[in-house]
């Protein structure tokens, strides 16, 4: 088990140990890395369902009057038209354009929205918020009284029902439950893996219960190896990775949750001028045609010029190929063929637009 002293544990920390669970430190938590296997894992939310603990995730809340208002005036997405009940994916960037995070909005009413933060960033992204906001809203991290368990997977809808939660809900969207047992549960059509799947945040105190009556459903304990590969073969960002402060929306190809049209949010100015120039490296992925494992930070190149560098790289068991994200000069197409320096092993593959997958229907349910 690889820790820090300081790490910090979330409720169900004491179910993954007895579980057997592989920990690891993760933006400052302690967190299991898995259980049975990170293909077992992986496959289980593919094909039948998984739970994960991801409780280190930053929740937080910005309430007082016009909080909705101030929301959108500092992220990128337009949050105005969203009603209650719907979730958007929006960033906070630096003014240099930037990504400061990605995140998850919850949209409320005028006065209150709940936003779910990466770990390593939350604290960061309360600070910067909390010194932009207005007198009389309130940004606050919840994370010590709450705790978020994703379950994910086609049959995550029948766990979910019989757990208690007999709903309907469209993707991205969510919904407040009163549980006699557990107090108010959100409920949302969310996750990171691509599949059919549903994200609870909890009280702290309802944590081990929920996890407990989702595993006696026949979920599968999952952690954060398989969390990994099933991003990757989906495309998504991992922040400090593919999106960074270094790294802005133009680059990540993420101009689709930007605003466009808003006169303001923070990083507006740089990302306008940005998108008119054009970035000069934007993040695609390469699927490997030879035997091999991409990670982060190896070169990539074109007829033996290096054109770019993976941000992220790994094992796809679903394609059963190495496959990665990588940050490419922009005149990289798809369809061209590259190589990947794979700690001195010269490895061909093809440029391709993610997801490498396909993602499961959005359909409600």
């Amino acid at each position: 088990m690889t820790s820090n002293a300081e790490s910090l544990k979330t409720a169900l920390f004491d179910e993954h140990v007895a579980l057997g669970a592989k920990m690891t430190d993760f933006g400052g938590w302690l967190m299991p890395l898995e259980y049975s296997g990170v293909i077992a894992e992986h496959t289980a939310v593919r094909s039948e369902v998984g739970v994960f603990d991801v409780s280190h995730m930053g929740a937080i809340r910005v309430h007082g009057s016009g909080a909705k208002a101030f929301v959108n005036s500092t992220l990128t997405n337009d949050l105005m038209p969203r009603t209650a009940g719907e979730v958007q994916y929006s960033l906070l960037c630096a003014d240099d354009g930037g990504i400061v995070d990605d995140l998850l909005v919850f949209a409320g009413a005028d006065d209150e929205c709940h936003i779910i933060a990466n770990a390593g960033n939350a604290l960061t992204v309360v600070a910067v918020l909390a010194s932009l906001a207005p007198a009389g809203i309130m940004v606050e991290d919840r994370r010590p009284m709450s705790a978020i368990i994703a379950v994910q997977g086609p049959r995550s809808r029948d766990v979910v029902r019989a757990i208690g939660f007999d709903i309907a809900l469209d993707y991205m969207t969510s919904t407040v439950i009163e549980h006699p047992q557990w107090g108010f549960v959100v409920v949302s059509r969310t996750g990171y893996t691509g599949e059919h799947g549903y994200e609870l945040v909890c009280p702290r105190e309802s944590a081990t219960l929920i996890w407990q009556a989702v595993l006696a459903q026949g979920a599968l304990p999952c952690g954060l190896g398989a969390r990994d590969t099933l991003r990757l073969e989906m495309g998504y960002p991992l922040h400090g990775n593919d999106i960074s402060l270094a790294i802005s929306p133009v680059m990540a190809r993420l101009g689709w949750a930007v605003g466009w049209k808003k006169s303001e949010f923070r990083g507006r100015d740089a990302l306008l001028k940005q998108k008119e120039v054009g970035a000069a490296r934007l993040l695609r992925g390469i699927t490997l045609s030879e035997r091999g494992v991409p990670r982060s930070h190896m070169s990539v190149l074109r007829d033996g010029a290096v054109v770019g560098e993976t941000t992220s790289g790994g094992f796809s068991p679903t394609l059963q190929c190495g496959i990665a994200l990588a940050l490419l000069n922009r005149d990289v197409a798809v369809g061209d063929v590259v190589s990947i320096d794979v700690r001195g092993r010269m490895l061909a593959g093809t440029v391709v637009t993610p997801p490498f997958v396909a993602a499961s229907p959005k359909n409600p349910a």
